[in-house]
C-alpha cells in the first residue's frame, strides 16, 4: 500500500520513485485513454506493467473522467465526453495539468493535484477533436479531424473562454507546441504545418510559417522526440516517421515487427531511456479503432489490460 501511494504521488508530481538496494528507478508512469470506462488512467511504469500479472485490477495510480467532474456539468459530458481520444501531461509554473479531448466534442485542461478544470469547451459533436496543447501564455490549441481545423482558444481569459483563432487543416489530428522555436506544429491528413501564434492572449492570431507534405497519407499522431529536442514522431496510416525540421526530412522508423508501424494512434519515447511506447488498434474488440494492448519497443514487450478499449497511451512526463 505504501509503495502504491508513493508511485501515485510521483505520477502526479512528475518524480520517479526509487526502489531496491541500488535505488534504481522503475521509470516513468504511463497514461492511457480508455473508452470502455470513459476514463483517463495513469498506470505504473512500463517496467512494472510488464511484471504485472493481476487479472482482477488494473495497476492504476490516478484517474480522471469528465463524467465525474462536477465543474463540467454545464458541458453535458454524457455526450461531449463520448470516446475520449487524447491525454497529455504538461507542467506550467510548477503545476501539472492533464490535457484531454473526446470525439464527442469536449476539450479540457485539468489541474491534477486538485481535479479542478482550468479550462474546457464543447467544440461540437461533429468536430471530433483529437488533440490538445497548452501554450505558455495559458491559451489552448485544439485540433479537430471532423471540423478540419486547428484553433487557439483564449483560455487564459477564463475557464469557459471560447474566443479563438482558427486555421483550416483537413483531417487535423495532432498538435504540439515547440518551445525552442516558439512555433505551434499541427498534423493533418497530408501535411505537417508550423504556425506562428501572434496577437494578444485575449485575441490570438495564427500565421503559417511552414507547410510540409507528408510522405504518405493519414497523419495521426504528432509527438516530440524527447531524445532529440526539436524533432518529431509522426504516425500515418501505414508508417512511423521521425521528422527533422532543420533538414525538412522524414526518416522511416523501423521496429522489430514490420506490422507495428501501421495505424499507430500514439507514439513517444521514454525520458532518459528512449524506450518507445505505441498503441494501435488490434481489430479484435468492439471498436475498430481501439485495443486493450500497449506495446513497448527497444526492448520489446506487450501488456494486455483486460477490459479496456484503449485509444492512446503516453509517458506521463513533465515536458
Amino acid at each position: 500500500m505504501l509503495r502504491r501511494t508513493l508511485v501515485g504521488l510521483c505520477a502526479l508530481l512528475f518524480c520517479v520513485p526509487a526502489t531496491g538496494a541500488q535505488a534504481r528507478s522503475p521509470g516513468w508512469a504511463v497514461v492511457v485513454v480508455d473508452q470502455a470506462s470513459r476514463r483517463v488512467l495513469v498506470l505504473q511504469s512500463a517496467e512494472e506493467l510488464m511484471a504485472y500479472q493481476g487479472p482482477g485490477r488494473l495497476p492504476v495510480v490516478w484517474g480522471w473522467s469528465a463524467d465525474r467532474a462536477a465543474d463540467l456539468a454545464d458541458l453535458a459530458p454524457a455526450r461531449s465526453w463520448t470516446n475520449p481520444d487524447e491525454a497529455k501531461s504538461r507542467v506550467r509554473q510548477g503545476r501539472r495539468y492533464l490535457l484531454a479531448t473526446a470525439s464527442g466534442g469536449l476539450a479540457a485542461v485539468v489541474e491534477t493535484a486538485t481535479g479542478v478544470t482550468r479550462w474546457a469547451a464543447d467544440v461540437g459533436e461533429g468536430a471530433n477533436p483529437h488533440s490538445i496543447e497548452l501554450l505558455p501564455d495559458g491559451n489552448v490549441a485544439v485540433t479537430a479531424s471532423g471540423g478540419g481545423w486547428v484553433r487557439v482558444y483564449a483560455a487564459s481569459q477564463g475557464p469557459r473562454a471560447t474566443a479563438h483563432a482558427a486555421y483550416r487543416l483537413p483531417g487535423a489530428h495532432g498538435v504540439h507546441w515547440e518551445g525552442r522555436t516558439g512555433l505551434l506544429w499541427a498534423l493533418g491528413d497530408d501535411v505537417l504545418i508550423a504556425l506562428r501564434v501572434g496577437g494578444t492572449p485575449a485575441a490570438p492570431t495564427l500565421t503559417v510559417v511552414r507547410t510540409t507534405p507528408l510522405p504518405d497519407h493519414g497523419g495521426h499522431d504528432l509527438a516530440p522526440v524527447l531524445a532529440a529536442p526539436g524533432r518529431f514522431w509522426v504516425s500515418t496510416l501505414t508508417h512511423l516517421w521521425r521528422y527533422d525540421p532543420a533538414d525538412d526530412r522524414f526518416t522511416a522508423v523501423r521496429l522489430g515487427d514490420p506490422a507495428a508501424v501501421r495505424d499507430v494512434k500514439s507514439i513517444g519515447d521514454e525520458p532518459g531511456t528512449g524506450r518507445l511506447l505505441t498503441v494501435a488498434p488490434d481489430h479484435t474488440g468492439p471498436c475498430d479503432w481501439c485495443t486493450s494492448v500497449i506495446i513497448l519497443h527497444r526492448p520489446d514487450g506487450t501488456r494486455t489490460l483486460r477490459g479496456t478499449h484503449l485509444y492512446k497511451a503516453r509517458w506521463w512526463g513533465a515536458w
